[in-house]
Order: structure tokens, then sequence, then C-alpha cells
């Protein structure tokens, strides 16, 4: 199933993108304030900073993904990491400077509240690094907590909390040639 947000309300909408090739277009009408509007599938419409709209390839999870875990507070969910830094957050139409934002109703979740960072060492490979990002309730490795000026190296299948929610890191895949 595929989520999307109604630009209007902000109202989460369910499809099943599998019934659709990708590049159809598939009209859509928010089931609270009935603004219609379409979705081209295997492509997302993302505004700048000046509030222009711009179509962008589906998302690249190349350089490792987390996957959030479903609990009381919100549903699964799998974000793609890109290089460079990766602020993670609770997700609100007014949020600005998160490259993550978990959709949930997690009320200890900062809307900034930590840092992947991804780079690549002199041998080509991945390096993963960890940090808080001065929220009020911590950032957690396992079950131990990050020091507010504490960078922690992170491998494949790390469990990390943040507030009441936790995600699962996955480092890149290698290729094994």
């Amino acid at each position: 199933m595929k989520r999307v947000f109604c630009s209007k309300c902000d109202a989460q909408i369910l499809f099943d993108e599998t019934k659709y090739t990708e590049g159809q277009i598939v009209p859509l009408v928010c089931p609270q304030c009935a603004k219609q509007f379409k979705v081209k599938i295997g492509h997302r419409v993302v505004k700048n900073k000046q509030g222009e709209e711009k179509e962008q390839k589906e998302l690249d999870f190349s350089h490792g993904y987390i996957t959030v875990i479903e609990n009381r507070f919100c549903y699964k969910q799998e974000f793609p990491l890109a290089l460079g830094n990766n602020v993670i957050g609770r997700r609100n139409k007014d949020t600005d400077g998160v490259d993550i934002a978990i959709v949930t109703s997690d009320p200890s979740m900062g809307r900034k509240h930590c840092v992947i960072n991804v780079s690549l060492d002199k041998s080509g490979n991945y390096k993963y690094q960890l940090w808080d990002f001065q929220s009020m309730t911590g950032t957690f490795l396992g079950n131990q907590e990050i020091n507010s000026r504490e960078r922690v190296l992170i491998d494949d299948e790390s469990v990390i909390t943040i507030g009441a929610t936790t995600f699962i890191f996955h480092a890149a895949k290698r290729d094994t040639e």
C-alpha cells in the first residue's frame, strides 16, 4: 500500500500502487476535504523552499535505509538514506530541515530528533554514524543512550529508539562480484 498526503488538509490517503504501471497517473480524492489531485506512479512531487513543485523519481535505497517498527504510535514505514547528514524526526506539515519525517503521533519524538550520517571511507565502503540532535528524550542505540555530544558508528540491523518509536537501520547491500 502506498501512502500519500493531501496537500490541502494533510490527511493520509492509502491506495494499492501494485494495480497500476509505472508512469500511470492515478486520480485521487481526499476523504476529509474532498480535494482532487493526481499521483504519478513511480514518481513523486516535492516542493522547494520557493514553493515550486518538481517531479522526482521514486526514492533510492542504495545507500541504506531505516524501517520504522509499527507500534501504537505509527505504522511500518521505510525511508532511504542519502549520502551526508540525514536528519530524522516527527513529521509535521510545517517542519523544515528534516530529511526523514516519520508519520507518528508519538509526542516524545522531536521534530528534529537524531542524525544518521552516511559517508564513504577511503576504500569506498559505506560508514554510518548516529548522533542525537539535542532532543528532549534522547536517542538510544540498542538499550544504551547516546550522550549529547557523542557520535557512534552503527552496523547493519542496529536497533535505534527515538522517543517511544523504534526503527531498524539497514546498511547498503554490497555487490559481490
